[in-house]
């Protein structure tokens, strides 16, 4: 039969590799709709914050168009790590077809993506308002719902006052041992070494200030709430906060379990399915952030939704006097009363109807629109959001890999942007 004939590799030959990147990634790619999204994007901001410029020394920066859309289609992907964003744009043709040459790195990927964030809300409004401008998305009915989000923290960063007020004696001690022995060390490396050593240790000063005054916040707090609810209160542990993100707050998730972790409430038209306004909270629960996501959208968009579909005690009866007089507009409250014991006694049922009766006429229209059909028909338009909160988990909004309110802040208008994008073109795409 002969001996066999192999092509062998031969890894040390010279070759000169054509590469035709645009002929990598066929014309339907979702890649390509996202670069046609960012070139419409008005980016005039981050090119003014660049401070490489004609003759002065330094090396050209990368282009933030570049960076905006591979964090945009990164995000669209599921992918939140800056370290597997730099591997991808070496390794993927999507990726590298976005960076076109442009060299990255995680660092410059991480800094980018927290430190937009005006220019990411104002790129979120300017969106949504281009959307309203051709008639794929109204303002008519919004619905509003909060889903929790991990935090960067584990269970054992957080701290109690007598804990925290060690730790910060601790540090007081050892920046005096340290400036002790940088004043009395002559070594220029060693003194590199305790100066090293007294930054690190500062840090930590500065992370139990922040959560000095977090903890001191909860414990106003938690003296209001014993006001009303002593019962409730005196069955609570003693405030804790968390060295490594003071704003993190201990929460109940979905599945019953505590963790670390921000609120996220977002607002979505639910028929179009497209994310008008997203805040981040250290509340532990939705009740009375109505108004303020209301107050929300008119800052971005000038005006106020007909009507405002939420959960039961999302909406309290403060807020629904309050948005029914809104300066911007009058808000109509959908929301499910909370069920009511019916097998009462004949005089509390007497004291509930006297309430009732005193109640302001916008709480008594509130009552009658969520007994009436046409109300539970249009509150049944609320459910849709819950697609969106789902969607947004499935692509990593689940947990948040940095740290405070304010970068927690930038991730979720990165996850708007990116789910507004893919589902303007869906709209496009069905109304076309």
């Amino acid at each position: 039969m002969g001996e066999v004939r192999i092509i062998k590799a031969d890894r040390s030959q010279l070759r000169w590799d054509m590469i035709d990147l645009d002929g990598l990634l066929p014309t339907d790619h979702r890649a390509r709709v996202v670069w046609r999204f960012v070139e419409g994007l008005d980016l005039s901001a981050l090119y003014a914050a660049i401070r490489s410029r004609g003759e002065r020394a330094g090396r050209p920066a990368a282009d933030p168009a570049v960076l905006l859309a591979l964090w945009l289609y990164a995000t669209v992907e599921g992918v939140g790590s800056a370290r597997e964003l730099e591997r991808l744009t070496e390794r993927d043709v999507a990726y590298r077809w976005l960076a076109g040459g442009v060299p990255v790195n995680y660092h410059g990927l991480a800094d980018f993506r927290v430190g937009q964030v005006a220019t990411l809300d104002r790129l979120l409004t300017d969106s949504v308002t281009a959307l309203l401008a051709e008639g794929l998305v109204s303002l008519s009915e919004i619905a509003v719902d909060g889903t929790k989000v991990r935090a960067s923290a584990s269970k054992g960063s957080f701290k109690s006052s007598a804990r925290l007020s060690e730790i910060e004696a601790a540090v007081e001690r050892r920046l005096a041992a340290l400036k002790d022995e940088l004043t009395s060390d002559s070594g220029a490396s060693s003194r590199r070494r305790q100066a090293a050593r007294e930054r690190a240790a500062r840090e930590v000063q500065e992370r139990a200030e922040k959560a000095r005054a977090a903890l001191e916040r909860l414990t106003q707090e938690r003296a209001a709430r014993q006001k009303t609810h002593p019962t409730d209160e005196a069955k609570k542990k003693e405030p804790s906060v968390s060295l490594s993100d003071p704003q993190a707050r201990m929460m109940r998730f979905a599945d019953g379990a505590m963790r670390a972790g921000s609120n996220a409430q977002i607002a979505a038209a639910p028929l179009s399915g497209v994310i008008v306004a997203i805040a981040m909270t250290d509340r532990r629960n939705d009740q009375g952030l109505a108004t303020p996501m209301v107050d929300e959208i008119a800052r971005r968009y000038g005006k106020t939704p007909d009507r405002l579909l939420v959960d039961t005690g999302y909406a309290t009866h403060d807020d629904i006097v309050a948005l029914d007089g809104h300066r911007a507009g009058p808000v109509e409250v959908f929301a499910p009363p909370p069920v009511e014991r019916a097998n009462i006694k004949p005089e509390s049922r007497r004291r509930r109807e006297r309430r009732r009766a005193q109640e302001p006429d916008c709480v008594k229209r509130w009552r009658e629109r969520m007994a009436s059909e046409a109300g539970k028909a249009i509150y049944a338009l609320r459910k849709r959001i819950e697609r969106v909160n789902a969607d947004r988990k499935n692509h990593g909004f689940g947990f948040l890999p940095v740290r405070g309110l304010l970068k927690a802040r930038a991730v979720a208008l990165w996850h708007a942007l990116a789910h507004n994008l893919v589902a303007a073109h869906r709209l496009r795409a069905a109304t076309a």
